[in-house]
């Protein structure tokens, strides 16, 4: 990613590709790759297994989802490909569960 205009943090797929996985919650069940970062947000390309299982946590920021392939169950509603979601600050995330293989977005801040 080079000469970028200030401020642009822009992603090609071919680097995208030389990217590292990174592991993604406790489970073992799903990684990462970090694609872009700016104003201290991320946005997160997730793979993950049938049964994986997000940490119960609190959202201290914001944080947006979207599914580009598969099936999640999220807080007692199915989402398929092509569904989203949006996470409010202070809000609870205690159930969300990949019902098939699933390869997502998150986007949210640290």
């Amino acid at each position: 990613m080079t000469d970028l205009p200030k401020g642009w943090d822009i992603a090609h797929d071919g680097e995208l590709a030389d990217t590292a996985w990174i592991p993604w919650g406790s489970d073992g069940k799903a990684r990462a790759k970090i694609a872009a970062r700016a104003d201290g947000y991320h946005i997160a390309v997730v793979e993950a297994e049938p049964g994986y299982r997000t940490d119960p946590h609190t959202h201290q920021h914001t944080e947006f989802f979207y599914l580009i392939e598969g099936t999640v169950s999220n807080q007692g509603h199915t989402i398929s490909a092509g569904g989203l979601f949006a996470a409010a600050v202070g809000s609870e995330h205690n159930d969300f569960i990949a019902e098939t293989k699933v390869k997502y977005l998150s986007i949210f801040k640290l």
